[in-house]
């Protein structure tokens, strides 16, 4: 496989009580910070009810998002396709494309929550086949096809966009949860999958078998998937220290579980919480956990056991939440970009082995030092400044300067011998034994002092 990329999604899950206005502000916020870090992609998804998801239209919310970033990817996660017509939803992702320079990625589903779809009028058991017959009509029509399609829900004559995308071929990517329908379609039709259920550790174990799925539908439609283009949703909240990440994403992961996943979902074999240590415990630390509530290492080995297990997949997804307070959240996300993702994509390894490599041939570097020290000594300012020199820390990179203490002391010793020699000289010899004293030595170990005939 290549490199993981890394990504966002935001359902979004904001506790009811906040400023509407400040959440949503505070969400284009995270992608111009995410969009900084390097991160790869960022999904918004589409929801009408529940109080707690209040994004109704993620092309919207991506729109507005485009220009405060420059390069990540903008993904809709999901728009469900049974709420709208077709066409509507190519234009708008026709649109989104444009506006955000060639960023858009066209994700959808057949819809969440079934609250949704009950103030709509719509029958739970047609959603998934009316997602499937709008991917098809849009792919046509992002085609450049003029499209006519009569369905018992939609109607198109003779009709055809007049904008295609800005890319030339926009990635289509569905959601996929714990049924087979999401990998299916997607292997239907040969496009990408976001795994959504991997958040539960049942998830997690069946995505071997999920992707499966993905193949054997592909193969029977004649189309190919590729695991670069699968995407894995997984929790996380990362601090310097497992004790911080515990501390600051304990009362806000018992209010999600307690009032979202639990109170207002009531999803099945769900209960609540009784303190908040309890739901760290349970979410990150019992076994089959399928969150991650500690360190960028804690990090790391949690994406390369979902890599093994899965047999591995394109992009990792972080799924975003309000577990921690705003600046702890942020400061999460800017951690996982700092060290997880160079230590999972091996961006720090010919770095360690250069740094080894110089740590274990230390001697064979040693003459440059000796080149230093002989240019030091041949200097009569240099030699003198010597004496008084204080610390080897004299340049950022230090690999060359010698050992100064040491040459300190062999540079002190010369000087007193030369001292005694010419006091010696003095007291004996007269001008003779002083000049002896001072003369530079020449070849073959002669003073360079002339005899007299």
């Amino acid at each position: 496989m290549s490199r993981l990329g890394f990504g966002a999604f935001l359902a979004p899950h904001h506790p009811i009580g906040e400023h509407p206005l400040l959440q949503f502000r505070r969400d284009i916020d995270l992608v111009a910070h995410l969009d900084k870090l390097g991160y790869d992609e960022f999904w918004c998804g589409e929801h009408h009810s529940s109080g707690w998801e209040m994004i109704a239209s993620p092309e919207m919310f991506l729109a507005a998002a485009a220009e405060r970033s420059h390069r990540i990817k903008l993904g809709t996660g999901v728009v469900s396709l049974p709420y709208h017509h077709p066409y509507n939803v190519a234009q708008r992702l026709v649109q989104l494309d444009w506006m955000s320079g060639g960023r858009a990625i066209f994700g959808s589903g057949p819809g969440a929550l079934s609250s949704d779809a009950h103030a709509l009028g719509i029958d739970p058991m047609t959603q998934r086949d009316r997602q499937d017959e709008a991917i098809g009509v849009i792919r046509r029509l992002m085609r450049g096809e003029r499209v006519t399609h009569k369905s018992e829900w939609f109607e198109l004559n003779d009709a055809a966009l007049q904008l295609l995308p800005l890319q030339e071929d926009m990635p289509f990517v569905v959601a996929s949860q714990i049924s087979p329908s999401g990998m299916t379609l997607a292997g239907k039709h040969g496009i990408g999958i976001i795994s959504i259920g991997s958040m539960s550790s049942e998830g997690l174990q069946s995505l071997p078998t999920q992707w499966g799925f993905a193949e054997t539908a592909a193969a029977k439609s004649g189309q190919t998937v590729d695991r670069k283009n699968w995407r894995v949703l997984l929790s996380w909240h990362i601090a310097e220290t497992r004790e911080k990440a515990r501390a600051q994403a304990r009362d806000g992961l018992m209010r999600h579980h307690n009032e979202y996943i639990t109170g207002t979902l009531q999803r099945p074999g769900a209960k609540p919480f009784k303190t908040p240590d309890e739901a760290v415990d349970m979410t990150a630390f019992s076994p089959g956990a399928a969150a991650t509530i500690g360190t960028p290492d804690d990090l790391v080995a949690t994406i390369k056991n979902v890599l093994k297990v899965s047999g591995g997949f394109g992009t990792v997804v972080g799924f975003v939440h309000d577990w921690a307070n705003p600046e702890d959240t942020f400061r999460s996300w800017d951690m996982v970009a700092r060290y997880v993702v160079p230590e999972i994509n091996g961006y720090l390894k010919e770095l360690r082995r250069s740094q080894t490599h110089v740590i274990e041939n230390r001697a064979v570097f040693d003459r440059a030092r000796e080149a230093v020290m002989a240019k030091i000594m041949d200097h009569d300012a240099a030699r003198a400044a010597l004496a008084v020199t204080r610390s080897a820390m004299l340049s950022a990179s230090g690999s060359n300067v010698p050992d100064l203490k040491a040459a300190q002391a062999a540079n002190k010793a010369a000087v007193k011998a030369k001292a005694s020699v010419g006091k010696a000289a003095s007291g004996k010899g007269g001008a003779k034994a002083k000049a002896l004293a001072n003369a530079t030595p020449a070849k073959g170990g002669k003073t360079g002092v002339a005899k007299k005939k």
